[in-house]
């Protein structure tokens, strides 16, 4: 592992440009090549961190390739598979740019579309997510669920944006750093960085085929997403520990009332059964999810929810193409 150069200001890239991977060996040469066709139009110094998010296939063994051809390539090899949300926050800790771009490691995000999200983000915006309007999957099981979660989300966050699963987004350096999301949590990206509506800005972008490889998701996101979406409001707050409390005494008193009904229930009044069990039940169910959420997105602020295993750069690591 080579020495790290996080702080070394001397070093510090005008933009840094994170990608996580997994799995994706079909896609990391031509996901170099079109990144380095695009980086002159970014108008300064860049670094590529290709975060390899627990990889079974020769995604790493490809990187470190790239490491050895471009000398702005930074591989960080993750000691297992963390999920996207930890390897985008892997990135943002290593990056040394005041600027930083993401997109996803499946090339169905478009990096000639880096230059228009850029000079966005320099109108003074702290963050600049991609709109796939014309999205290049299909409608029922992938774009219309993902259509009804944007909108739950815009809804809880109170930031409207209209295509959250975008990975194709600039961020001002500040917002990303030192704050970690547990796995699934980039769904809520910029939003839960701390990013009001009137900080962030949609460009329209490209969507294309997954070139290689197959998709890591599919119709389970949805439920996932509403579970996470309990908790979300409660995370985003001034005061997450206040609002984990209302949640645990909401959960508390649910139990109470199940138990006073199963005593009824016992006793022979067996309508409060059915009247106030059920509900009981709910309380108890959905308070319980939020303060698991709650204590997992805490618990990720501590221990940052991933290990980087090793940093592959150059040991020169310039940051200007040659």
């Amino acid at each position: 592992m080579s020495e790290d150069k996080s702080n070394n200001k001397s070093l510090a890239p005008d933009i840094s440009i994170v990608v996580p991977l997994h799995n994706e060996e079909g896609n990391v040469e031509r996901l170099w090549e079109e990144v380095d066709a695009v980086i002159p139009e970014l108008e300064g110094s860049v670094e590529i961190i290709l975060v390899n998010d627990g990889s079974t296939d020769r995604t790493g063994e490809l990187l470190r390739g790239l490491v050895d051809k471009d000398p702005r390539v930074r591989a960080v090899e993750l000691d297992g598979n963390w999920g996207q949300a930890s390897a985008f926050c892997a990135g943002f800790e290593v990056a040394r740019g005041k600027v930083v771009l993401t997109m996803d490691g499946d090339l169905q995000n478009d990096p000639a579309d880096f230059p228009k999200s850029l000079a966005k983000l320099r109108e003074g915006y702290k963050a600049v997510t991609g709109w796939r309007k014309d999205r290049q999957e299909r409608y029922w099981d992938r774009v219309l669920p993902s259509k009804i979660a944007n909108w739950l989300i815009g809804a809880v966050t109170k930031v409207p944006i209209h295509d959250n699963g975008c990975g194709l987004k600039s961020y001002q350096a500040e917002v990303v750093k030192g704050r970690y999301l547990p796995r699934g949590f980039n769904r809520f990206m910029p939003a839960i960085f701390g990013v009001k509506a009137d900080e962030v800005a949609e460009i329209p972008v490209n969507d294309r085929e997954r070139f290689a490889g197959s998709t890591h998701y599919g119709l389970k996101r949805i439920f996932i997403v509403l579970k996470d979406l309990l908790a979300l409001r409660a995370i985003i707050a001034t005061y997450p520990e206040r609002e984990r409390t209302l949640y645990a005494t909401a959960r508390t008193f649910g139990i109470m009332v199940a138990l006073s009904v199963t005593g009824l229930a016992i006793g022979g009044q067996g309508i409060w059964w059915a009247a106030g069990l059920l509900p009981a039940g709910i309380v108890v169910f959905l308070s319980h999810l939020v303060c698991t959420n709650i204590t997992r997105f805490t618990q990720t602020q501590r221990t940052k929810g991933f290990k980087i295993r090793e940093i592959v750069e150059r040991e020169e690591s310039p940051v200007n193409p040659t």
